[in-house]
């Protein structure tokens, strides 16, 4: 069972405007790499080498600059454009001959998460071979986001978009783990009142198939959307206080790949030596300390 991962970089990003008028909000830089990297490190910690990056037109050419095909970090990229964003779930419909018959991992492009044991979470979601996992994180007003209602079991019982008055408090992270039915779910789907191929409703297919699966995040974990801008200056702040006080890098594509095995010390190595800074530094520095790292 081979999962292959999605990475949803579109969108105009007029949260963001001016600042996105010219550039992808994706690759805005999140204190001291591209937001991409944030989403893309995600996928990598869950063992995921073959990747397609879903963006608009007239950013695929920045996309291909920074990432290439991802040989370096011992990836296999892919790019496809979505013209005209319709909703998340129009990726597995955008992704279908990348896919074929693959389970997968969707990540928003926007999104970072950040946690100890985040890796054996990843890891643990790729061991299901059938149904889809999602998480839970509890936030203090969830009205922006899908929110997912548990019974006294923690299993699924609701899923809304949005809603005006939220059943619950948990909020719906956009990292989501899907078997091999999601294309063919995704094209059942039909447009929303506001004119979108809804998640919330291929999750809510999983639900009445009995084989949605929830794991909440613990209170000690951060999720941080990035898509306005008061939220990308919390999410730069939040990086750089934590490298500054740990001396250790959130992110870092180079130390995940050389962490997951994808990368040896030589490879690392020569990596390092194309930044010629402080994160070429850092990069050098792995093969020195050679301890293991559960940290993403």
């Amino acid at each position: 069972m081979k999962y292959k991962g999605i990475v949803l970089a579109g969108g105009s990003g007029s949260r963001l405007f001016p600042a996105t008028l010219g550039v992808s909000k994706q690759l805005l830089p999140v204190y001291d790499k591209p937001m991409i990297y944030y989403p893309l490190s995600v996928l990598m910690l869950a063992g995921i080498r073959e990747i397609l990056v879903l963006c608009s037109p007239q950013d695929r050419s920045g996309f291909e600059r920074l990432l290439g095909d991802g040989s370096q970090w011992g990836l296999q990229l892919s790019y496809a454009t979505q013209s005209t964003p319709a909703g998340l779930a129009q990726a597995f419909l955008l992704g279908r001959d990348f896919l074929k018959t693959n389970p997968c991992a969707l990540v928003l492009g926007d999104n970072l998460f950040y946690g100890h044991g985040f890796r054996s979470i990843l890891r643990q979601a790729t061991e299901h071979a059938i149904g889809c996992t999602i998480f839970g994180y509890h936030v203090h007003d969830p009205r922006a986001y899908g929110v997912i209602e548990m019974d006294e079991q923690n299993q699924p019982v609701s899923i809304e978009e949005k809603p005006i008055h939220p059943a619950s408090n948990f909020a719906i992270p956009g990292l989501y783990f899907f078997d091999d039915q999601v294309v063919s779910i995704a094209e059942s789907v039909r447009p929303s009142a506001r004119g979108e191929l809804e998640i919330t409703d291929v999750l809510r297919e999983y639900m009445r198939r009995a084989q949605l699966r929830v794991e909440c995040l613990s209170r000690g974990f951060a999720w941080l959307d990035m898509g306005t801008t008061d939220s990308l200056l919390d999410a730069s702040n939040f990086v750089a206080s934590i490298e500054k006080r740990q001396g250790q890098k959130i992110a870092c594509l180079e130390e995940v790949a050389y962490r997951s095995g994808f990368l040896n010390e030589t490879q690392l190595i020569a990596l390092a030596a194309k930044f010629p800074n402080s994160y070429g530094d850092y990069i050098k520095s792995l093969v020195d300390r050679r301890a293991p790292s559960k940290r993403p």
